[in-house]
């Protein structure tokens, strides 16, 4: 595959999160890839961590207060990812979770689809997000609905111009063929496990990192250790749910909130950690891997990413309901098992979602697709 063109697609660059990590994965694949996204407004430090590339953005780059406000121009993103001409590639790699998938390619053109998600708030979880959002009734709640309506018909007209998708978990996979009733491979998402060291010397106190937004359930880990005053509970991370995280705490001596903190006391706090506790459904869930790294059991909800992730009885337990009785019950659960999740297993566990890994079963999978579509090419050409 040394003399393919490849042109790697990828939703929006804003602030560096999971989707971005695979990104970086993907340039170290194809060092020799372009890259294309939406908009990108990385700040310097995170623009480095793409090797200084130039990104091809799309019109909407330039739209009137698109630094801030981009995602209102939801609504015209499957046209602007329609518009890139990628007639001079081979190979096409989408990162979706969004529109990328949508984009253009011609017969000799291989488009592979790595799919964070299908967009969650367009499909089943649209009535969570309006209902979360504060957008289930009036005008406003009326005109989002048709625009969902809008892009799943766009959505499903897209995926049918991928030739093989790739699902960052199992969960996922099963979301494509229902959505999109397309199977795809499985390949998890990259983790950089060397930032975490096992800590043998463990704390009493429990631990969730997360971005503090709705569908995260942060609330109900803050809820159910607010019964518990007699258990300790670390929450780290910010966003648009600090308030109502803090409202639920109550100003419980046993809760601290930390927001953002250093990447040192990140280490140290998760792996001092008894349990890292977490109660939402995750397309994946890096930070649960993170956790394992550091020699972390994982208290979760048994819904979602976590499934590829924990080893029940092993590295962790899962639980049933979201809801602050089950996060409890399970806490409980969990103490009455607690020597048999040693830092060693869940380490181990975690080394299953590596960088070195992801990049191998990703250039593997990509490299026999190929291989299958090249016959096809060439006998087009006899």
């Amino acid at each position: 595959m040394e003399s393919t063109r490849v042109a790697i697609v990828h939703e929006w660059l804003e602030n560096w999160a999971g989707s971005e990590l695979v990104i970086e994965q993907l340039i170290k694949c194809y060092p020799d890839a372009k890259i294309f996204a939406v908009v990108d407004f990385l700040s310097p430090k995170d623009r480095a961590r793409l090797g200084g590339r130039e990104i091809q953005t799309s019109f909407i780059q330039k739209l009137p207060f698109a630094r801030r406000l981009f995602r209102h121009y939801l609504g015209l993103m499957p046209l602007a990812v329609e518009q890139w001409d990628l007639s001079g590639f081979d190979i096409v790699i989408s990162s979706h979770h969004a529109v990328a998938k949508g984009v253009i390619t011609g017969p000799d053109q291989l488009h592979v689809s790595y799919v964070h998600s299908p967009m969650r708030y367009a499909w089943d979880f649209q009535n969570t997000y309006l209902r979360q959002s504060g957008l289930h009734r009036g005008l406003r709640g009326l005109y989002i609905r048709w625009l969902f309506h809008r892009l799943r018909n766009w959505d499903v007209r897209a995926a049918a111009g991928v030739d093989a998708f790739i699902a960052n978990s199992n969960y996922i996979a099963r979301r494509i063929r229902k959505t999109w009733r397309r199977e795809a491979a499985v390949i998890a998402p990259p983790v950089n496990l060397e930032r975490f060291s096992v800590t043998q010397a463990k704390k009493d106190h429990y631990v969730v990192v997360s971005r503090l937004v709705p569908y995260k359930r942060i609330d109900l880990v803050v809820e159910a250790f607010r019964k518990m005053p007699d258990r300790k509970l670390i929450v780290i991370g910010g966003g648009t749910d600090l308030e109502l995280v803090r409202e639920k705490a109550g100003g419980a001596p046993n809760i601290a909130i930390k927001g953002h903190v250093s990447d040192a006391e990140l280490q140290s706090t998760l792996g001092a950690a008894r349990a890292f506790v977490y109660a939402g459904e995750e397309d994946f869930g890096i930070s649960l891997v993170e956790a394992q790294a550091a020699g972390t059991p994982l208290i979760a909800y048994g819904r979602g990413g976590a499934c590829d992730i924990v080893q029940p009885g092993v590295t962790g337990l899962l639980f049933d309901t979201q809801s602050a009785e089950s996060i409890i019950a399970a806490v409980q659960e969990f103490e009455e098992h607690e020597k048999d999740m040693t830092p060693e297993l869940c380490h181990q566990n975690a080394l299953r979602f590596s960088e070195d890994l992801f990049r191998s079963r990703f250039t593997s999978f990509v490299a026999q697709q190929w291989r299958e579509f090249m016959p096809s090419r060439s006998n087009d050409r006899v």
